[in-house]
């Protein structure tokens, strides 16, 4: 397996705001960071999030500077006395701020073309340092800040402040910040396989040591709602090499789990949902579906395919009765067996003159049930046996219907 020389620029995210840390507002900066840095070849090591707080602000740029290359600092840019960013990284650079005229001038004349007169607590915005480049901020009162460190042991690291607000954060690290990194040449290529019906440690297991620690490629497993993914990475000069270095170890992937893989995704593209999947492996077919027990979870799913004739939802036995379910199969098997649900499953495709039909069983109690599949001459069931509240067992039930008629379409 070919190894390339370690990357050449490590990056650690900061976010700063403990209105982070109390939840609530919903960090959605440091994954855009995150995508952007690794598309582009930067190896992003860590992310913290500290709150408004000075020395804590300053500990924790000290910490990933003495890690990484360049910290991007998110939030803390406002006007207010607890936004410390800027006070933080005056201090770790041992130089004061002082008010730029320009940045100034820009401010009143933002506040001027909107008819109010400045408030003087945002002439704390005008700030700067020696060693700081004002990152302009066309859509907020925010300038940023990409500084590098002249002296100590931190010399030559860089420390970019942006603002919080996604709206204001996103286009100035695309149009501003980015142009001033001079990145490397490097990038990376990523390819991420979506499993369902096999565990992250089973997953993990079968991979092996060998894959599973290796640098360059890389393979890392994730667990979703929907199964477990599997991402195959590689770092290179160009797209290309990354590419081409990373085959070999994705067909090797691919092929020792190929009856799991319902989906696969490049680095940055939209993941399709399992349900997504599964209808479109329907083709022209159609699909109609009975839920006991599972509160419609798999009916939200369906929700918006049009291959769906329709959908009953119940936990009443004798409403089940009417659905399709015999007295003979509720009274041997249970409303929650295999049998119950392929007799709903028939019935469903009846009622609403479907191809195919869908059901799903639930005993919410003890996280157990059944889905089945009806259609083109054969019936295939699926047990779980799931354990956990109410909500996990419904969409627990609800993932293994949809793996059900997609393994049921696919022939896996």
């Amino acid at each position: 397996m070919t190894s390339l020389p370690q990357p050449l620029l490590y990056a650690e995210l900061l976010s700063v705001g403990t209105e982070l840390l109390l939840g609530e507002i919903l960090d959605s900066n440091a994954a855009f960071l995150g995508r952007e840095l690794t598309a582009r070849g930067v190896m992003v090591q860590r992310r913290q999030t500290v709150g408004d707080n000075l020395g804590r602000i300053v500990a924790a740029m000290q910490e990933a500077l003495g890690r990484a290359d360049v910290l991007i600092v998110g939030g803390g840019l406002g006007p207010t006395d607890d936004d410390m960013t800027r006070e933080a990284i005056a201090q770790l650079a041992g130089q004061t701020p002082y008010e730029d005229p320009q940045i100034l001038a820009w401010l009143r004349g933002l506040f001027e073309s909107r008819g109010r007169e400045m408030p003087a607590i945002n002439r704390k915005q005008a700030w700067l340092i020696p060693a700081a480049v004002s990152l302009p901020n066309p859509n907020g009162t925010a300038p940023g800040w990409l500084v590098t460190l002249s002296t100590g042991p931190l010399a030559g690291k860089r420390i970019a402040a942006l603002p919080g607000p996604p709206r204001e954060m996103q286009p100035m690290f695309l149009k501003e910040l980015l142009p001033r990194l001079n990145l490397p040449t490097h990038a990376f290529y990523a390819v991420t396989l979506h499993t369902t019906g096999i565990g992250e440690g089973s997953v993990a297991e079968q991979l092996g040591a060998a894959l599973t620690q290796a640098g360059n490629p890389s393979v890392a497993t994730y667990a979703r709602a929907s199964g477990t993914d599997i991402r195959v990475a590689a770092s290179a000069a160009t797209a290309e090499e990354a590419q081409q270095l990373a085959q070999p170890v994705l067909q090797a992937v691919r092929a020792q789990f190929e009856h799991f893989i319902w989906a696969q995704t490049l680095h940055g593209e939209e993941q399709p949902t399992l349900a997504q999947v599964a209808c479109t492996a329907l083709g022209q077919h159609t699909v109609a579906v009975t839920e006991a027990g599972s509160g419609g979870a798999l009916a939200l799913h369906l929700a918006g395919q049009s291959a769906v004739r329709g959908v009953a939802v119940s936990e009443d036995h004798a409403a089940l009765l009417t659905l399709g379910l015999t007295p003979v199969t509720l009274h041997a098997h249970g409303v929650t067996s295999a049998e119950a649900a392929a007799e709903l499953a028939q019935a469903a495709s009846t009622r609403w003159g479907a191809d195919y039909g869908l059901s799903v069983v639930v005993n919410l109690a003890g996280g157990q049930g059944h889905a089945a599949l009806v259609g083109a001459g054969q019936t295939h069931t699926a047990a779980f046996n799931w354990p956990g509240n109410a909500a996990q067992v419904r969409e627990r039930a609800a993932i293994t219907a949809l793996a059900l008629l997609w393994r049921g379409l696919s022939g896996v």
